[in-house]
């Protein structure tokens, strides 16, 4: 997978976490996922299509960090995954989709970007709609972990 690609999701994670909830994500090392099981509570998970590139993205977090970034944003911190949040983090998707895309687009590569789903409850499953390698990136935090999942086709 050509971390051309990778790079503009990443930063774009750190930024939108960094900048709306002053929470700062750790990198963890990168790897080829080959199962759908999410690592975490609660998943945004984004489709992109374009001329020369079609993919998905998934940003999942732990439940802790899914509530603690709730109340660094909005100030309010429910007790466990509610529909607000769960809203939050389709909108944290398509942030960090939207700011990919941006630096994407300016090396030619342009594409459209599909209305976020977001699926939550243990154990549940991300499917990409998209035939290439899976990669799943860990971030620690002080409030949690958070895995970023991205793939595009062969």
């Amino acid at each position: 997978m050509n971390v051309e690609f990778i790079n503009p999701f990443i930063a774009a994670l750190v930024n939108v976490l960094q900048t709306m909830a002053q929470t700062e994500l750790k990198p963890g090392k990168p790897k080829k996922k080959s199962d759908e099981l999410a690592h975490g509570d609660v998943s945004g998970l984004i489709g992109m299509v374009g001329d020369k590139v079609k993919g998905s993205l998934s940003i999942t977090f732990e439940e802790s960090l899914a509530l603690e970034i709730m109340n660094r944003m909005l100030g309010e911190k429910p007790d466990s995954i509610n529909a607000e949040v769960t809203d939050m983090v389709g909108e944290i998707a398509n942030m960090i989709c939207g700011g990919a895309k941006n630096e994407l687009g300016q090396k030619g590569y342009d594409f459209g970007m599909a209305t976020p789903i977001v699926v939550s409850g243990k154990n549940h499953s991300i499917t990409h709609q998209v035939d290439g390698p899976k990669m799943i990136m860990p971030f620690s935090s002080d409030a949690g972990n958070a895995y970023l999942e991205i793939c595009f086709d062969k």
